[in-house]
């Protein structure tokens, strides 16, 4: 299985095409996306067509959720984001355009599973709320009924920080892998690919991750970032902090 894994683009039309082109000039030709196409950022969308024209497979996120329904546990300046999204999806446009958009939206699946891959937002528990965070190594319990849900492999996006977590209790950051490239080990794995639209890692550059075979390889990509913020800016909607946090990968 040769594929790009991407999460998180969070409407960052910038960030999502500097990615798409990069996964070209490598030659790859699927791409799987773990969820949160929308919410944050100002071109929804522009994003949600460029999914539904270059992924193979989509998962739901849970600000792709928010969109559709009504959002939950969201703070303040995630929550106006969501509503504006909602706004650009209903009311601005081509209308078949976006009832295409929506259609896609609603049949999005929580998890999506092939062979001894297994690919959610969130995580294999609670698949679309559910972060895991590095810090969570240390929460054994956590992470031991987490692994009893994985087969083998499992991808996971949500948090925006990517590594990887090993059933032995280790997590690895992708600075301390030679190029990024890491192999796959004979234990269960639990991958975070990073964010394309919104790292928080302390690297702006958008991150996703190639999958080939039972080796991985973490990807960072630099796009044109005060693109997006100044886009963001022009939005009432969208607080300025969400485009100042991409200058600082936070």
């Amino acid at each position: 299985m040769r594929c790009a894994i991407v999460s998180d683009i969070h409407a960052n039309l910038e960030a999502l095409e500097a990615v798409l082109e990069d996964i070209r000039n490598r030659g790859i030709r699927e791409i799987y996306c773990l969820g949160d196409l929308i919410g944050y950022g100002p071109n929804p969308r522009e994003c949600i067509d460029l999914a539904m024209r270059h992924f193979k497979v989509t998962i739901m996120g849970n600000h792709d959720q928010a969109a559709l329904f009504d959002p939950e546990g969201f703070n303040s300046s995630a929550e106006s984001a969501i509503f504006w999204t909602r706004e650009q999806l209903e009311s601005r446009g081509n209308p078949r355009q976006n009832e295409k958009r929506w259609e896609f939206l609603g049949e999005l699946p929580r998890r999506h599973q092939e062979g001894e891959f297994l690919f959610v937002h969130g995580s294999p528990r609670i698949p679309l709320n559910e972060y895991i965070f590095p810090e969570d190594i240390y929460n054994r319990r956590k992470m031991e009924r987490i692994f009893q849900l994985v087969d083998r492999y499992c991808f996971v996006g949500h948090t925006h920080v990517p590594g990887i977590f090993l059933e032995s209790g280790e997590f690895i950051e992708p600075a301390d892998l030679s190029g990024g490239a890491y192999q796959l080990p004979d234990q269960k794995v639990v991958v975070n690919v990073g964010s394309v639209g919104q790292p928080r890692d302390g690297d702006p550059r958008a991150c996703y991750v190639i999958l080939d075979d039972s080796a991985i390889t973490f990807c960072r990509v630099p796009y044109d970032v005060e693109k997006t913020i100044e886009k963001i800016y022009r939005v009432p909607a969208l607080d300025n902090f969400l485009g100042d946090r991409l200058r600082q990968g936070r």
